[in-house]
């Protein structure tokens, strides 16, 4: 479609631009000032010194490139060499403006790479932001309930909603031990409780009626597929409810 087509302005397209890989001290400062300067100001943030060695123009070495911060933090290194390079692959800088407007804004001609002069004031720099990433931020708690079911919701059960009676308590321990023998009720009997659950709440997983009835998972399953549905999706995913024709009637089917 027409309106999907993206422009290119390539104005500048041949321009020839500096690539400078900066430590990220100075990274933030030439971003704080560009953020912070308007149209019409632009503060001078460093000073490029470009030193020619006029006997020597054969000397690759004969060219030398140093770098004078003006504005920076009193704990960060000012002055830096600029080790130049030109063995890259052909690369092109790309801006984007708040309107969306893509351009090119020229093509890398040289590529530097900043080395501070002051090794040691850069290594006690280095020294200092290792030190701050040490300290530790985060504090370990401890939780006094440590069951893995209230790490995750239920179906069925409220999100934080923990066992509060000395019953709901004896029920959650006898689950989690699978060497308790559970006795099976009678099945008219059976069919009254589960009635009478449903009556309560039309939507009840598997789990929560174990809980519920302390009868085998295996019989309370047998029951369920007798009287109930399960919900294999939508908001009522991995829960049991009555079939139609158990609703109606309730705890009154023989």
């Amino acid at each position: 479609m027409e309106d999907d087509r993206i422009f290119l302005d390539t104005t500048r397209a041949e321009l020839p631009v500096w690539l400078l890989k900066c430590p990220p001290a100075l990274s933030r400062a030439f971003q704080s000032v560009a953020s912070n300067s308007s149209a019409t100001t632009s503060p001078v943030v460093a000073k490029i010194t470009h030193t020619v060695d006029l006997l020597h123009l054969d000397d690759p070495s004969s060219e030398q490139f140093t770098l004078e911060m003006i504005q920076s933090n009193p704990n960060t290194p000012r002055s830096y060499k600029l080790n130049m390079s030109k063995d890259f692959p052909p690369m092109c800088v790309f801006s984007k403006s708040n309107q969306g407007k893509i351009s090119v804004e020229g093509k890398v001609e040289c590529k530097f790479d900043m080395e501070p002069q002051n090794l040691m004031a850069y290594s006690n720099l280095c020294r200092d932001r290792t030190n701050k990433a040490a300290v530790e931020t985060r504090k370990v708690k401890t939780f006094e309930n440590d069951h893995g079911m209230f790490m995750r919701p239920m179906p069925g059960i409220v999100v934080g909603q923990l066992p509060s009676s000395s019953k709901e308590k004896r029920k959650l321990t006898q689950s989690k031990r699978p060497d308790v023998k559970r006795v099976r009720k009678d099945k008219r009997e059976m069919l009254n409780i589960l009635f009478k659950l449903f009556e309560r709440q039309p939507n009840w997983g598997l789990k929560q009626l174990v809980l519920e009835t302390d009868q085998p998972r295996q019989f309370l399953k047998e029951m369920l597929n007798e009287i109930c549905v399960y919900n294999k999706r939508g908001p009522k995913q991995g829960t049991h409810e009555l079939k139609d024709e158990y609703k109606n009637f309730g705890g009154n089917q023989q």
